[in-house]
């Protein structure tokens, strides 16, 4: 189910201009991240439909276009510049790919509209993209100054500087908590309460670069991991992703495959969590005995821990180092896998 929206109490500021379709695709152009082993993973899919749930540029939706030619790419994205640039980078293909403006965690709808019954692998590449960070009019920088936004679907009505404005200190300091902000989480939280109203990326990292001590300042900007989070927030991130992942392992044809590039720790517990589930079969037993609750495994993890991006590739993108990709693969149904392989993590390994 979709979060429900937030009361409107002043209108959404105005988005940027929405480009056309060429100038659209120049914006997004970028190598993707992690792309060489994206490929290889879809490499034994079945034929048939492959997700891009979260489309950005096509890069990754083009790759497996040229790759495979027994798949055809869906490409979902709520970034109508990302729609723009995806159709246009991927129009050479034809038929074999379509692009959709729609949030990822209502994939069974548009599924449903097109009368897709399952896929043949879907891919996830999380995170704010670097044509969005790269255009200060959308405000998910804080290296330029430009209206506080954040908007992935510049249509929903609550921008960061709203809900900057909303929300509480104790809901502040949670939301920096959990986003990695552990020490001064309270003080950064205060610090926003007491200058609002914060509207502009510039006066955000201000007053969290004086919220916080000389030391912590000379170790990297502080304010990296606040806009992480405010993001999240605003697009309600980690709460739409197990929703996806679950509707996306729902429609799996056996042999399908599911990716996942995450970019901060909460994507990639709650992608682990809802494998783990799928691996498990929801099995209850206690770990280290065999299983008499009649789980079966949906899936088999494909990598033991989280896949990282080569030093070349870090080395050539900086900003691909955080980048964490999982990934699973669908069993047949009732394919007598034995559960004990399928749930090494319940003993307390690291996946």
């Amino acid at each position: 189910m979709s979060p429900k929206p937030q009361p409107s109490r002043q209108p959404a500021q105005p988005g940027p201009p929405v480009p056309g379709p060429v100038e659209a695709e120049e914006q997004f152009r970028h190598r993707p991240v992690m792309v060489d082993e994206v490929v290889e993973l879809f490499g034994p899919t079945p034929a048939g439909w492959a997700l891009d749930a979260t489309v950005g540029g096509g890069g990754h939706a083009r790759a497996l276009l040229e790759a495979y030619p027994h798949l055809r790419v869906l490409g979902l994205d709520r970034d109508t510049d990302a729609v723009a640039a995806a159709s246009s980078a991927l129009a050479p293909f034809g038929d074999r790919a379509r692009v959709v403006h729609q949030r990822f965690d209502r994939l069974d709808v548009v599924l449903d509209e097109l009368g897709i019954a399952s896929v043949s692998g879907a891919l996830f590449d999380l995170g704010v993209s670097s044509p969005q960070i790269d255009r200060p009019g959308r405000g998910f920088s804080y290296r330029a100054d430009a209206p506080l936004d954040m908007r992935m679907d510049r249509s929903e009505p609550r921008t960061a500087a709203r809900f900057l404005d909303e929300a509480s200190e104790e809901e502040l300091a949670r939301l920096f908590f959990l986003h990695g902000e552990t020490r001064f989480a309270r003080r950064i939280a205060a610090a926003i309460v007491a200058a609002r109203p914060v509207h502009t990326t510039l006066a955000l990292a201000d007053v969290v670069s004086s919220a916080v001590p000389a030391a912590v300042r000379r170790r990297g900007h502080p304010a990296k991991r606040v806009f992480q989070a405010l993001r999240a927030a605003v697009n309600a991130e980690l709460e739409v992703l197990p929703v996806a992942i679950d509707a996306a392992l729902s429609r799996l044809s056996p042999g399908g495959r599911i990716v996942v590039i995450s970019y901060h720790s909460g994507e990639d517990r709650a992608t682990k969590d809802r494998f783990v589930e799928a691996a498990s079969g929801g099995c209850t037993c206690p770990p280290g005995l065999p299983c008499v609750c009649g789980a079966e495994p949906r899936v088999r993890l494909l990598n033991r821990g989280a896949r990282k991006p080569s030093a070349a590739e870090v080395e050539a993108n900086p900003r691909s180092e955080s980048a964490r990709l999982r990934a699973v693969e669908a069993l047949p149904a009732k394919a007598g896998a034995r559960l004990d392989e399928a749930r090494p993590d319940q003993r307390g390994q690291p996946l």
